[in-house]
């Protein structure tokens, strides 16, 4: 990675957030394999602690939380038997958190789907806010004790559930089953019936398998180390919150506005020279 240039770093870490894989970026830019691979991690790393830092004290008012799935190494079913119940191989979730009205994503974090992956997303979720919030979340009963125990009464809360019938024969294998209908259900306090929706988060999580190669379907370009897994998602949301705008959050036109600048913790759309400068900034 030293041997790179600021610009050749510049164009290996466009070629990672705009969805192509390790090895074409590797084809794209001529930087070997490991050195693409490094400057993922060692990246990765720096926007991670950036983020932690800079999200604090947000005042965000409504909150949406959902989790997406991929794996590393191997599909479940296929982890050797000295390696199952291992973390890092097998089935991993991304947990985010996001800020419906500037869609700033406040926290992150890759686990397992337990009880406890869900109290450390929420538990770093309300440390960065400043505000009380109106917080939804899909029907996962983790969330229950997660926001209880990290928000108590100081919130209003309410799960959207949505109801799916059975895929049409033929579309099993590559299409999700029709969404038939969906639930909310009042947990805490009094969320406003209008704002119960995951509907930002869920559009997030196309963004998430459209700009990280790793998280697309039925492709060879799934994550080999959970480290590389880790380090994508956390350049992905730095790129995401700073310097990718979006059309939503203009204010009129030819204004072009990124989350962060919503969210008043960024003044300017962030170039991506600027998020590789964080690794001489370390």
């Amino acid at each position: 990675m030293n041997k790179l240039s600021a610009e050749r770093r510049a164009a290996v870490i466009r070629c990672l957030v705009e969805g192509n894989s390790i090895r074409s970026t590797v084809r794209i830019t001529g930087a070997a394999k490991n050195t693409v691979a490094k400057l993922l991690v060692d990246l990765g790393h720096v926007c991670s602690e950036y983020q932690d830092r800079t999200l604090r004290g947000l005042t965000s008012e409504r909150v949406q939380c959902d989790e997406i799935w991929a794996f590393v190494g191997c599909k479940q079913k296929n982890i050797p038997e000295g390696k199952r119940g291992e973390f890092g191989i097998g089935d991993v979730w991304t947990w985010t958190a996001m800020d419906a009205d500037t869609k700033l994503i406040i926290s992150w974090r890759v686990d397992d789907r337990s009880a406890g992956a869900a109290s450390d997303l929420i538990d770093d979720l309300a440390s960065r806010l400043s505000s009380r919030i109106q917080l939804t979340t899909d029907g996962h009963s983790a969330y229950l004790d997660a926001v209880d125990g990290a928000f108590g009464a100081e919130l209003d809360y309410a799960m959207l559930v949505k109801l799916y019938g059975n895929a049409p024969e033929g579309e099993k294998r590559y299409s999700p089953a029709v969404c038939t209908g969906a639930k909310k259900s009042r947990i805490q306090g009094d969320p406003d019936p209008l704002h119960i929706s995951t509907s930002y988060i869920e559009r997030q999580n196309l963004t998430m398998r459209m700009q990280m190669r790793r998280f697309t379907r039925l492709t060879n370009g799934f994550s080999k180390k959970v480290e590389n897994h880790i380090a994508a998602v956390s350049l992905h949301t730095l790129y995401y919150n700073f310097a990718r705008p979006h059309q939503s959050l203009k204010e009129r036109p030819g204004i072009d506005r990124t989350p962060a600048m919503a969210a008043s913790v960024a003044d300017h759309v962030w170039s991506v020279e600027e998020i590789v400068k964080l690794l001489d900034s370390n």
